[in-house]
């Protein structure tokens, strides 16, 4: 690992969710037996209330974590999207850092999944095809030739069960969600809880996934905020300076299906080992980056011994603000926001134009269900799908 990732080091009270309360206990289910009174510490809260409402009537609620340090993350029950996540600079000023909108009218029209849980499975899978133990199974391809991000109505299109809860060291929501066998064309039954943890003090946004099935399927859970350290509506991110813990990354072919390489990044524009701008070489004559519009990759971590990998360090000079990416994935989709064109009109009127936010995504490979040598994405009956991620903001003097 080089110099640069080791920026953020766990604070000496153990923090980075208690070093992921020791080896992923009660946080990763979602816990939520024990509630803590906060009087005699105002500001560490959660809430709850109405958000809008589906054409169908179904009500959609909004929950505020907010904690000691004045960090704020607001997530809706529609697709358990993060709507705003606001952090402090070196400063003090606080700024939301997330795209997105201001209403729910805005989440229910066409947009690139802002914010949202991605499920059944994030990521691409080519030709909405795979066979598993024998069987061929076909899905949506809505994103073509390739099934992308669980399909037409994925779980960022449908409306969760929420309970919130406080404990004495952080405040959270939980998010629930039955998926029916045959749901997008998946084989099996798949329950989902998808815990939200804003830590006390230490400004961490924990994100803990869990799943169970009935039958064999393939699951590869993850969060799809578009980050602007900035700030949103500040314009693009290429000047923001972003180290990647990772020796090697899946080259795609042209409709972003990884050829099953798994590729060094060394002499290419994919070598993020070191602080390097995300504009620096973005728009470098490269094969690879033609086929993405720029960086749309999956990078393979280099794994840590412990629970979880270091796995990115993003860093904006002009404000101080990073972020710190904990995971138990063994890769990360890096994407540039190279399709956003300036024909989404976001919160207070933000117009987000091409490049204006990325977003870094946790995940298993893409196409794994058709690449027996990738990591398996395959959950069966008795077994628990648990995975944890970690963002951590702070800043720079």
């Amino acid at each position: 690992m080089q110099a640069q990732l080791r920026y953020h080091r766990i604070p000496e009270t153990l923090s980075l969710f208690a070093f992921s309360m020791l080896h992923f206990g009660c946080g990763a289910e979602g816990d939520r037996s024990q509630v803590i009174q906060r009087d005699e510490q105002p500001g560490a809260a959660v809430t709850r209330e109405e958000f809008g409402e589906l054409t169908d009537g179904t009500s959609v609620d909004v929950f505020t974590l907010t904690n000691m340090d004045g960090m704020v993350v607001r997530a809706i029950t529609y697709g358990g999207i993060i709507t705003s996540l606001r952090v402090p600079d070196r400063d003090g000023q606080i700024d939301d850092v997330v795209l997105g909108f201001d209403d729910l009218a805005g989440y229910l029209s066409e947009h690139p999944y802002f914010g949202a849980i991605i499920g059944r499975y994030g990521n691409r899978i080519a030709g909405g095809r795979f066979t598993l133990d024998g069987q061929e199974y076909t899905l949506a391809t809505n994103n073509d030739p390739n099934h992308l991000h669980g399909g037409i109505t994925g779980f960022d299109k449908v409306v969760w069960q929420a309970e919130s809860f406080e404990r004495d060291d952080s405040v959270g929501v939980v998010f629930t969600y039955s998926s029916a066998a045959g749901e997008e064309g998946y084989p099996g039954k798949l329950d989902v809880r998808v815990t939200y943890t804003l830590t006390e003090n230490a400004n961490e946004l924990v994100f803990d996934y869990y799943a169970v099935t009935d039958a064999p399927t393939p699951v590869n859970l993850t969060q799809h905020s578009y980050f602007n350290l900035a700030g949103d509506g500040s314009g693009n991110v290429v000047g923001h300076e972003l180290t990647i813990n990772a020796d090697h990354y899946t080259p795609v072919d042209s409709t972003l299906i990884p050829s099953g390489e798994i590729a060094p990044v060394v002499g290419t524009p994919f070598d993020f080992r070191t602080a390097t701008a995300i504009g620096a070489r973005i728009d470098q004559e490269d094969e690879q980056l033609r086929h993405g519009s720029g960086y749309d990759h999956n990078f393979v971590l280099n794994r840590s011994d412990g629970p979880l990998t270091h796995a990115v360090l993003v860093y904006e000079p002009q404000t101080g603000r990073t972020m710190d990416v904990y995971t138990a994935e063994p890769g990360i989709q890096f994407y540039a926001g190279n399709f956003l064109d300036g024909s989404i009109t976001g919160k207070a009127g933000n117009v987000y134009g091409h490049r204006s936010g990325f977003c870094l995504e946790t995940q298993h490979f893409p196409d794994s269900p058709n690449k027996p040598e990738f990591p398996s994405t395959i959950l069966r009956p008795g077994e628990e799908y648990r995975t944890r991620t970690i963002y951590v903001f702070g800043v720079r003097p």
